[in-house]
């Protein structure tokens, strides 16, 4: 039997009072994933162990069936993998956003939705301007900023600290920043935490000096005018899940964040991109759903993972998270279905997000979040619809991290 996952980042929210009280999911017009869920069987997940941050590093490493405290080194080191950098054992690699402040404050994430494009220009900028000094100055390479995707790119530290405590942007929207800067856990973490919060600092006076910035000043639109390292780590050492589970022979990632690809290529699965995939609610999402086909035709496991509802949580928009919903249950979901339907071979499909990212909060929830898995001849349970409130009462009850995984891949010994 092939596997599947669809996972829509941030989908599961909170009830909202201007839905009636209900949760997003309980409004939205999904008819392919409550059809999924009334011929499927449901439950809920924890995916965010206890002591760890309910970001999408720690959950979608959880959902991918590995052990957090064994392998758990941060999003910046994912994300390098996934960029192609190949870290050095003395490397602390960090992601690195470029937001906007005004007034200072945070006041969004993302740069104003920055573009990969706009980007490249101010990470170059930034290299020239504020890496290459500091390097003449320390007689060395230690800090590097290497580009990404849109507003996530990847700072490196040449004998970093890791012991440092940096506060995700996302989780901080309209808030004051000069309290949010880094801070040492240990002693022999001060000088990283200093040079950290030198770069930023210093990125301050250096981006709105760039023309792409004086361009959005004189137009009266938001600055990408600071950066915002965190989540640092080492490389990590990671089991592949061919050798975890040894039914999957080879297996396949994708999506449109480096973070999330960076966790598929220490899993081993083979990175495919997709013309058009953006991370927004402007994704290609049937081009992802032509690869995940596609995959399905040579690998044994497939993992789709579509960021847009995250982001629509983030920007606090209702109506674009709705709108991300109802896309992906169109538009990627539907697609897939009627494929699977057609394979000589057995494929079992699951449904879920990652953690909640409640439009009304703007920020991660580590909830437990709600799941389906499907295939052909599965006995379904009770659930009638997918949402955080009927899959309570599904078959699988409240799993936990790594249980989902274990009860994914044996779905058929049930």
């Amino acid at each position: 039997m092939k596997h599947i996952v669809i996972l829509g980042d941030g989908m599961a929210d909170l009830p909202v009072e201007r839905l009636g009280g209900k949760t997003l999911l309980q409004y939205a017009a999904k008819p392919m994933m409550d059809q999924l869920a009334k011929e499927g069987r449901c439950g809920r997940l924890i995916t965010v162990p206890e002591g760890f941050p309910p970001g999408s590093e720690v959950a979608n490493t959880a959902i991918l069936g590995y052990d957090l405290n064994k392998v758990y080194e941060g999003r910046g080191p994912l994300e390098a993998a996934s960029i192609g950098y190949e870290m050095a054992d003395d490397d602390l690699a960090l992601r690195c956003n470029i937001i906007n402040l005004q007034d200072g404050k945070i006041i969004t994430h993302n740069g104003g939705n920055l573009e990969t494009e706009d980007a490249r220009l101010l990470i170059d900028y930034l290299n020239e301007t504020l890496a290459k000094p500091i390097n003449e100055r320390q007689g060395c390479e230690r800090v590097k900023f290497i580009t990404g995707i849109q507003y996530r790119h990847l700072l490196v530290i040449k004998g970093g600290n890791k012991h440092i405590t940096c506060a995700p942007p996302h989780d901080h929207p309209n808030e004051e920043w000069r309290p949010l800067l880094v801070k040492a856990d240990i002693p022999e973490a001060q000088e990283t935490a200093e040079l950290l919060n030198e770069l930023i600092l210093k990125s301050q006076e250096l981006l709105p000096k760039h023309p792409y910035n004086q361009a959005k000043a004189a137009k009266g639109e938001r600055q990408a005018n600071s950066i915002w390292p965190w989540s640092g780590g080492y490389r990590p050492s990671m089991e592949t899940l061919m050798q975890q589970y040894p039914e999957i022979k080879s297996g396949t990632v994708i999506s449109a964040v480096d973070l999330i690809r960076g966790i598929g290529h220490y899993a081993g699965l083979k990175i495919v991109e997709v013309e058009g995939a953006t991370g927004l609610a402007d994704t290609n999402y049937e081009g992802k759903a032509q690869a995940a086909i596609e995959a399905l035709e040579h690998d044994d496991f497939v993992f789709v993972h579509v960021e847009a509802s995250d982001e629509a949580g983030h920007d606090g928009d209702l109506e674009l998270k709705l709108k991300t919903i109802e896309y992906l249950d169109q538009r990627l979901i539907k697609p897939i279905y009627e494929h699977i339907l057609k394979m000589n071979e057995p494929v079992c499909l699951a449904v879920l997000p990652d953690h909640l990212t409640p439009v009304e909060m703007r920020i991660h929830v580590g909830q437990p979040v709600p799941f389906l898995i499907w295939h052909k001849g599965i006995a379904p349970d009770e659930v009638q619809q997918y949402d955080e409130v009927s899959c309570v009462s599904g078959s699988f009850g409240l799993l936990k991290l790594q249980e989902f995984m274990q009860t994914f891949m044996n779905i058929d010994k049930m």
